[in-house]
């Protein structure tokens, strides 16, 4: 456990400034799903037991892990993408849930969201087999889209049930687990009486309340290139959840062309690069974190078509002639006017 007033976060930066009239705050932190959490904890409850709460974390964090990593080859998506029957599988009431959301969520965006794209993703070389960097030729892609589309995966939550249409469909959680477990985490804290935290897992996030300063916490959006994080710009925020999706950490070149880890499930390639990044806000992190990697598949004018459409808090950092340019929504700016 230690104490700490500066975050720098993978996606997003979280700032205060040292001042003698702070309120106390504390961090725990760990690891988890192959990236890091942070828990900022402004001025707990004296009766708050700190080991305890880490304790609990950690196994609600371990929890998830079971249930999403593709990873882990005995967690629970794991063994249901070795299922080979078509038949309903009786499966967890959460894993039920989590899969039943994210397919709302690629019903909203026509797609761009997709939990079947692991096929598409593995065959790029972005998946948990560690292959080389090659590109795959157009009838790889044909054969592997052909196992993807998030209507051939069904759900039953009422009597904890799935089923695929074929044997090769296979659920990738990753867009949706980290966001997932700060809601999961967010809960945690909520259930303990605890009402000013920051709640990070690789770098999507959930506030509420104020911070050290009593004030807003501060989110830096970082600007999206490699190397040392730096802020691009910052807006206070409260009682939200905050998510980035951008192409600039996770890619691979190839004579000369980039190609990131991001692929449009209705193509099957990786999308274009002239969206760097969008961040968006919201009352969910696994659902802004869905919605942020379908309006990045989209680009920057179809992507922002359908933030305004329903009516999304997002920023999109768009590369142009001149450097990176912001393009916001309307919802997005009345958060700044808060």
């Amino acid at each position: 456990m230690s104490v700490r007033h500066i975050l720098f976060l993978p996606l997003l930066l979280v700032t205060a400034c040292g001042d003698n009239d702070l309120l106390p705050a504390f961090d725990l932190s760990g690891s988890t799903m192959g990236t890091t959490f942070a828990v900022t904890l402004v001025a707990p409850t004296p009766d708050a037991d700190l080991d305890e709460l880490q304790t609990q974390i950690h196994d609600r964090l371990e929890h998830i892990e079971n249930i999403a990593s593709t990873y882990r080859n005995n967690s629970e998506v794991s063994r249901f993408n070795a299922e080979t029957s078509t038949d309903w599988v009786q499966v967890s009431a959460e894993f039920c849930r989590m899969v039943m959301a994210a397919n709302e969520v690629s019903f909203m965006t026509g797609g761009a969201f997709d939990i079947t794209v692991g096929p598409l993703v593995n065959l790029w070389g972005f998946g948990p087999a560690n292959q080389d960097y090659e590109l795959p030729t157009d009838s790889e892609i044909r054969s592997a889209q052909a196992n993807v589309g998030y209507q051939k995966l069904e759900t039953d939550c009422d009597q904890s049930v799935m089923r695929k249409a074929s044997a090769a469909i296979y659920v990738d959680l990753s867009a949706w687990a980290k966001g997932y477990a700060v809601d999961q985490i967010a809960a945690l804290l909520d259930e303990q009486g605890l009402t000013n935290y920051l709640v990070e897992v690789g770098g999507e996030l959930r506030a509420r309340g104020h911070n050290a300063e009593q004030k807003k916490f501060a989110i830096a959006i970082e600007k999206p290139m490699q190397g040392n994080a730096m802020a691009y710009d910052v807006v206070r925020l409260t009682d939200v959840s905050v998510a980035t999706s951008g192409d600039y950490r996770n890619f691979f070149e190839h004579d000369g062309t980039r190609y990131s880890h991001s692929i449009d499930p209705r193509t099957g390639r990786p999308v274009n690069d002239l969206l760097a990044a969008v961040t968006v806000v919201g009352t969910g992190t696994a659902f802004a974190d869905a919605v942020a990697t379908a309006f990045l598949v989209l680009g920057p004018e179809e992507g922002h078509a359908l933030a305004e459409k329903l009516h999304i808090a997002a920023y999109f950092l768009v590369r142009g002639e001149h450097g990176i340019e912001e393009k916001t929504t309307a919802q997005f700016e009345q958060l700044r006017r808060m």
